[in-house]
């Protein structure tokens, strides 16, 4: 397990293991949201299993599953949904932590300028320069966007 913080209440990692929910639990994570739907590829973690895995560890979980390439601000509009209901920190996973971060960064484009969030993202090992068009059309719009820090305080 290998989480990046993108702001303080929320990091992206790619797919995590059942046993990564204790280590995630360990880390002082409080909330998991998985991003990767089921059966994308053999062997992979269902989302039923991860959600039973996060209860058993005491973690509070949501599961927002994207197709890659396919995020829409409506989807963005869910995940910033569950950052607000959760309490954090939260790690949030897909496959490699692309989308975690693509949908991250929609649901924060209209409060935080395009720059800052690809600077976020770069910071931490991810290029999603591809999404500066749609950030851009989102920033200052009234759009419906998340808070710039994730997850509810305890």
């Amino acid at each position: 397990m290998n989480p990046k913080e993108l702001v303080p209440n929320l990091s992206i990692s790619p797919q995590l293991s059942i046993a990564d929910i204790a280590e995630a639990k360990a880390r002082g994570f409080l909330s998991v949201i998985v991003n990767r739907p089921d059966a994308e590829e053999p062997g992979q973690p269902t989302i039923a299993e991860m959600r039973e895995a996060a209860r058993t560890a005491g973690l509070g979980f949501a599961a927002i599953p994207i197709v890659p390439g396919k995020a829409t601000v409506e989807d963005a509009a869910k995940f910033s949904s569950a950052l607000g209901a959760l309490d954090g920190p939260v790690i949030a996973y897909c496959r490699t932590g692309v989308r975690a971060a693509t949908l991250w960064a929609l649901s924060a484009g209209a409060s935080i300028e395009p720059d800052e969030l690809l600077q976020r993202i770069a910071a931490a090992g991810y290029d999603l320069s591809g999404l500066r068009p749609r950030l851009e059309a989102l920033y200052g719009s009234d759009q419906p966007s998340g808070k710039p820090d994730a997850g509810k305080h305890r």
